[in-house]
């Protein structure tokens, strides 16, 4: 248990730690020569890769690891050592980067020798020269390469070593706690370490400075026991009041001021136990291995009061709490004192732990002595599983027979949680019974805290959002602030994954490996990319593309509007000024990183056969697009109809575009087939367009009278252009009525059903005024057998009637009435 707190003190140390600085180059001023001995003089005995503390430092671990006999104490001092001169060894490699890349562009200046050897002599000298140059450059950085990869190789050795004993310690046996021939010695050592501390106790009481001690130390002594007691017995209730208090007003940000409310819960009651510390280690009545106890009072003492205070956040008794979910208020309410039973538990066991540690207690008796903690924190940790896996009653009223409510993903998570738990409580528990305290303390302790960190995690997570909402509240910002929280809870998981780490069985040492294996990056290609260019690469593209976003709404609202292009021209530039500086953004990051690509172009080329075949269509919707933007057969905004789809057009991407019809329903068309296929552009250009409306009078109707009222009403529209005028077509003789056809060219063809509509109006009242007719389709019905139809006829009784089948007794059939004799 100590360890792994000492974990969690050295993990917070590491991350607070600053970051060593990267080693500066010096300038590189005068000739080449001067260069190449400034680089020959860091190969000097001041130099990191001949010192002679490090050639020591390496020979001594390399002899301690032949010699196999180390601890790992001394094992783990070593690796520090040689870890900060890893550091610095990693740190030459980027020594003269900048004049190394000047020769090698020399070189490449100059070309390669010509096969034939024919050769201007001065161009063979220069290239010789310069080879000399780059491998006296080179030097110091490929020593400090193979310094790097001796003093890796030596970190690897030690960790492999660590790890081979932690193993063997996890998977040793130091007996099983039922054995009773353990239970004898464990009695002997626990009664002697209470005779010990009683016998310090004692000759401590007995001492007459103690008591001088006391009396002068009596006013401290009392003030901090009031104080402490008061704190721990009435923080949590006075924290309570204060956060009504602020509930009550129902102001933004009440979430926020709660949460920050709410940790005067820990903090208060922590602080009142520290003063019992300093209370009960200033009275000097106790002896040194009991007042270390009494110093790390506070240290145990945190889990209950942490416990209590996360429980309440996370499971709150309102029902109508935004956090208390579809949990039932008993169930809640189990969960609760669950924890806080957990919390109590190992507090116990770790008082324990560390008095029996003081005491030196053996292991074997310690495993008996903390047989009983082991098994009732064991047994808090799986009634809690079992409650995590119990599912809430769903709401009858979201249930149907044919489709039960769905699981929320919440209680499917805690259910998975809970047979974890579950599942790590009876497996610790064997292991510990069948003797094998380590691999309890590895699976049972590390769950504990990881609750307590995944509990303290989703408090921090929603306290984040809550601040990012504050500023994040209009509509607007809505799905902005979303996305930001978002982020911000991403962000905090990564951060406390090397606290998990720690937690569960991971060294310092560990995480600043793999820290510095994250600085040394990754190699693509013959570049190789540390976070440094990636950081370089991401800030570089940002600017970039928030330049070209600003060019966009510059266009968009200052300059394109003063110009005489449509507005499908004016989409078109700026789209296209957007994918230009897309490209121009990435292809300046890229460079400004210094990320050399020409190392994939052979497998660029490969792979660009296959991404062809398999995305010709995509490809193929791309450049249509181009097409599309280019020569603007259509635009934002054009009324379009093809395929029997007829609507606007609001949106033209690189692969589809995106029309609205009349019924209010987006149609996405692939650019391909706008490309390839008919399209009718009702608007194209301009909106002008002609409007037919068909008419049709009864027969004897005066057909010049009907031409000139349709010319009139026609001319009388506003919305109908008289250049050219109307025109009236008698279209012919139809079946029901002579067909009359008005001709119109509209100003605005988007108002053609408007138009229509006012225009057969206008015809209806004219009609009607001028008494004439507009006639309804008449038919003339023409019966083949009338005299079916005449009363008491079969037939028309029974239309359709079947021939009457024979009779059996062979009779003749009935006569038909139709053929009886009148």
């Amino acid at each position: 248990m100590t360890r792994l707190l000492t974990a969690l003190a050295a993990a917070f140390l590491l991350l607070a730690a600053p970051l060593p600085a990267p080693a500066q180059e010096t300038p590189q001023v005068g000739s080449p020569q001067d260069a190449v001995d400034d680089a020959m003089t860091r190969m000097s005995p001041d130099s990191p890769v001949r010192d002679p503390d490090w050639v020591a430092l390496a020979s001594r671990t390399e002899s301690a690891l032949a010699a196999g006999r180390v601890s790992n104490q001394v094992l783990a001092d070593l690796r520090i050592q040689i870890a900060a001169w890893r550091d610095r060894f990693f740190a030459e490699l980027s020594n003269n980067a900048g004049r190394i890349a000047t020769v090698e562009a020399q070189i490449a200046a100059l070309g390669a020798p010509p096969e034939s050897g024919d050769e201007d002599v001065r161009i063979a000298d220069r290239r010789t020269a310069l080879q000399d140059q780059l491998d006296q450059l080179r030097a110091p950085v490929v020593l400090a390469e193979e310094a790097r990869a001796r003093a890796e190789g030596l970190i690897q050795e030690i960790d492999a070593i660590i790890r081979d004993r932690q193993t063997a310690e996890l998977t040793e046996r130091v007996g099983s706690p039922l054995n009773p021939s353990l239970w004898l010695k464990a009695t002997e050592e626990l009664g002697a370490a209470l005779r010990a501390t009683r016998t310090e106790f004692t000759a401590t009481l007995s001492n007459p400075v103690t008591w001088t001690r006391l009396t002068s130390n009596l006013p401290q002594i009392l003030g901090l026991t009031a104080l402490g007691l008061i704190l721990l017995t009435r923080g949590s209730r006075w924290s309570g009041r204060l956060q009504q208090a602020f509930d009550a007003r129902n102001r933004r940000g009440r979430d926020v001021i709660d949460a920050l409310l709410s940790l005067g819960h820990v903090l208060l009651p922590l602080v009142g136990l520290l003063m019992l510390s300093f209370a009960l280690t200033a009275t000097g009545l106790f002896g040194r291995r009991t007042e270390l106890l009494i110093q790390t009072l506070a240290v145990f003492g945190a889990f209950p009061v942490i416990g209590r205070w996360m429980a309440a956040q996370l499971l709150p008794d309102a029902d109508d709490h935004r956090r208390a979910g579809s949990l039932p208020a008993a169930e809640r309410a189990r969960l609760r004192r669950l924890f806080v039973n957990l919390g109590w538990s190992l507090a116990v066991q770790t008082a324990l732990i560390i008095w029996l540690n003081l005491n030196g207690i053996a292991v074997e008796s310690r495993v008996v002595v903390l047989l009983p903690l082991s098994l009732v924190l064991a047994l808090v940790l799986f009634r809690l599983g079992r409650t995590l896996r119990h599912t809430p009653a769903v709401d009858e009223s979201d249930t149907t027979e044919d489709a039960p409510a769905p699981r929320p993903y919440r209680e499917t998570i805690s259910a998975l949680v809970g047979q974890v738990l579950m599942l790590v409580a009876v497996g610790a528990t064997i292991a510990y019974l069948l003797g094998f305290p380590a691999a309890y303390g590895s699976a049972l302790l590390p769950t504990v805290l990881t609750l307590y960190l995944l509990g303290a995690l989703m408090l921090v997570v929603d306290f984040v959002q809550n601040v990012i909402s504050i500023f994040t509240a209009s509509d607007e910002a809505e799905t902005e602030g979303g996305l930001i929280q978002a982020l911000a809870g991403a962000a905090l998981v990564v951060a406390a994954l090397p606290v998990l780490a720690l937690i569960w069985g991971w060294r310092s040492t560990d995480l600043a490996n793999l820290w510095l294996r994250f600085r040394e990056g990754f190699t693509l290609g013959d570049t190789r990319i540390s976070p440094s260019d990636f950081l370089t690469l991401v800030v570089v593209f940002v600017i970039g593309y928030t330049v070209v976003r600003l060019i966009q709404g510059a266009l968009r609202s200052s300059i394109l509007p003063k110009t005489k292009l449509d507005a499908g021209g004016q989409n078109a530039i700026i789209a296209g000024v957007g994918y230009v500086g897309f490209v121009l953004a990435a292809v300046i990051a890229i460079t400004t990183a210094g990320i050399d690509l020409s190392g994939l172009a052979i497998v660029a080329g490969a792979l660009s056969v296959g991404i062809g075949f398999g995305l010709q269509t995509v490809v193929q919707n791309f450049v249509s697009g181009i097409i599309l933007l280019i020569e603007r057969p259509i635009s934002k905004g054009d009324w379009i109809e093809m395929g029997g789809v007829m609507g606007y057009v609001r949106d033209i991407s690189v692969r589809s575009t995106r029309i609205e019809t009349f019924d209010r329903t987006d149609v996405i068309i692939p650019n391909a087939d706008l490309i390839s296929q008919q399209v009718t552009n009702w608007t194209r250009g301009n909106t002008v367009g002609r409007l037919i409306v068909p008419v049709g009078v009864a027969y004897g109707t005066d057909t010049r009278r009907v031409e000139t009222i349709l010319s009139e009403i026609a001319r009388a529209h506003p919305m109908v252009l008289l250049r050219p005028p109307p025109a009236v077509v008698f279209q012919g003789f139809g079946a029901d009525s002579l067909d009359f056809e008005i001709r119109a060219i509209l100003r605005d063809v988007n108002w053609m059903l408007s138009v229509k509509t006012e225009l057969n109006h206008a015809i209806a009242e004219r009609f009607a005024a001028e008494g004439i007719e507009i006639p309804f389709a008449q038919r003339d019905i023409w019966l083949r057998n009338p005299e079916a139809l005449r009363p008491g006829s079969a037939q028309a009784a029974v239309p359709d009637a079947p021939p009457t089948a024979p009779d059996d007794s062979g009779a003749p059939d009935a006569p038909d009435p139709e053929e009886a004799p009148e």
